[in-house]
């Protein structure tokens, strides 16, 4: 880890990401730092930069400039896979399951290629589905699932290779109020219980409002603050 990092679990500098040759910026030298362990909600209107913020932290997209490491290793290059199997989770707003696939086959999906067997895969999903409270479903296909219970589903998947890091968009965004304060809550409770690291971005002051701190992106620049704080500047 390098020395500047200082044990963080998120290190965001001066990134900058644009499109078309430069001409659209949708983030501009943004800075900011997430510890171990901390539960930060990234707010702002639609189109600010907040879904390519959790691209490039998620090695799903690279930046035009500036540098991010997660959990003592630099983000990007050749080893994105490999980053994207074993340090970090994933959760979006559309769950993204395989409909052909049960609770139990999907949870199981990112473990592959991880040198368990089967019956190792099929005990650890059902440890998972019931840590979110749905081990009488495991065998329910994503068709049959309610909206909420899809995205517990998702959560547990994102679970499976136990990462330090859990990146959530908009996790609460095609749920109504209170199935979505009930994904909220079990957020938590991962973080309380495994210490995870979470990062969610939600329009949702409501559930912006359970996070430690709050960054708020507005032009492609964050305005840092916490949930009920004045915003003070965190680029540059």
């Amino acid at each position: 880890m390098s020395p500047r990092d200082g044990g963080a679990e998120v290190v965001v500098e001066h990134v900058s990401r644009s499109f078309e040759d430069g001409k659209v910026s949708a983030l501009v030298d943004v800075s900011f730092r997430v510890e171990e362990g901390e539960f930060v909600a990234v707010t702002g209107p639609s189109g600010c930069g907040k879904s390519t913020l959790l691209n490039l932290i998620g090695s799903l997209d690279n930046p035009t400039s500036g540098r991010i490491a997660v959990a003592g290793r630099e983000v990007g290059g050749r080893d994105g896979a490999e980053y994207r199997a074993t340090v970090i989770g994933f959760v979006f707003q559309f769950h993204n399951l395989i409909p052909t696939l049960n609770a139990s086959e999907n949870v199981q999906l990112p473990m592959l290629g991880r040198g368990l067997d089967r019956g190792e895969r099929v005990a650890r999903a059902k440890g998972l589905l019931e840590e979110v409270g749905l081990s009488h479903r495991r065998s329910a296909y994503p068709p049959t699932l309610s909206g909420g219970e899809r995205q517990r589903v998702a959560i547990a998947r994102a679970l499976a290779n136990e990462p330090r890091l859990l990146l959530a968009d908009e996790p609460t965004g095609s749920l109504d109020s209170a199935t979505g304060a009930q994904i909220v809550e079990l957020l938590g409770t991962v973080r309380a219980q495994r210490g995870t690291t979470i990062l969610l971005v939600t329009n949702d002051p409501d559930v912006a409002s359970a996070a430690d701190r709050v960054l708020r992106i507005h032009d492609g620049r964050i305005e840092e603050a916490t949930p009920f704080g004045a915003p003070r500047s965190a680029s540059g």
